[in-house]
């Protein structure tokens, strides 16, 4: 939100506010149903309505969510003008004062934008967490690796993440096992294509599953385990696009820069503060699909004051 609305929304307030609260839940609740509603075919909808109708209750709050928030900024830039004073902001700022951008984009665009960030980053983080605890080799060479870039700082910046190689590799492993997103589908529309000797017609929609291909044993030497230090060195040779988080080319993840940033700085500082061991020993999660890849339970975790 602050990047999108130059704003917050209350999340770390002591009492989150109630629109921020359902505008959550509403992504949550559409996360669930999108399976349901896509496995329906459109008939079904007309006899059981309440699990479409609820699905689209929820996109409809939430645009209406981002469009408050839009406006509001669009006043606020109005009122700028007004005054003679040179607009400057970040990414909505940008885009609204481009001459010609049609607004119904501006809202669309935002909107999912915005609701691409509430599960996504907690899930990695939760994840990176939980696998932290369970390799505590790895957490203590991962905070020494933070330790001796930060040389008693305690708040990092996005400078240091550049010579923190296995924070990265560590990111890239839990990213491998855990993709935020377990598939991603595209309809090939211009044209016939052929793929690996197979011709597909246009107009065909194809899904890859990615966790599939990132957990294959023929491009990842163990490949249920976690082991960071694979990314460190290339000398398993596995193939580039075999694990693919944040997609490829033109649609790949718009806000993946900012996810990793993210993720590095909270690890990092967690890291200075806590040792991290599991709730219990033994207590295994496994991933599900809710649309997104998310824990089967709650993952449980102790954090030790250093």
């Amino acid at each position: 939100s602050s990047v999108l609305f130059e704003s917050r929304i209350g999340c770390l307030d002591p009492v989150v506010p109630v629109e921020t609260e359902r505008f959550i839940q509403s992504i949550n609740s559409m996360f669930v149903l999108t399976l349901l509603t896509m496995a329906m075919p459109q008939w079904l909808h007309r006899l059981l309505p309440k699990p479409w109708d609820t699905f689209c209750r929820c996109w409809d709050y939430m645009f209406q969510f981002a469009k408050g928030h839009i406006e509001q900024r669009l006043q606020e830039e109005k009122q700028k003008l007004a005054r003679g004073e040179q607009l400057e902001g970040r990414y909505l700022t940008y885009y609204l004062s481009q001459a010609g951008m049609p607004l119904k984009s501006v809202y669309s665009n935002v909107t999912e934008l915005l609701l691409a960030g509430v599960d996504t980053i907690s899930s990695t983080l939760s994840w990176s967490l939980y696998e932290l605890s369970r390799h505590p080799d790895i957490q203590n060479a991962l905070r020494d690796e933070v330790q001796s870039v930060m040389k008693g700082r305690t708040v990092p910046d996005a400078s240091d993440v550049a010579a923190m190689p296995l924070m990265k590799a560590v990111m890239k492993e839990i990213l491998r096992l855990y993709p935020v997103i377990p598939a991603n589908a595209r309809v090939i529309t211009d044209k016939d294509i052929k793929v690996g000797g197979y011709l597909i017609p246009r107009n065909t929609l194809i899904t890859l599953c990615h966790y599939a291909t990132s957990r294959d044993p023929k491009h990842f030497r163990d490949p249920d385990a976690f082991v960071p230090q694979r990314w460190l060195s290339r000398s398993e040779g596995s193939h580039p696009y075999a694990s693919v988080p944040f997609g490829v080319g033109k649609r790949s993840c718009i806000g993946r820069r900012i996810a990793e940033l993210e993720v590095y700085l909270a690890l990092s500082r967690i890291l200075i503060h806590f040792n991290v061991e599991p709730g219990k020993e033994g207590d295994t999660v496994h991933p599900m699909t809710r649309t997104l890849l998310v824990p089967d339970r709650q993952i449980n975790l102790r954090f030790i004051e250093r």
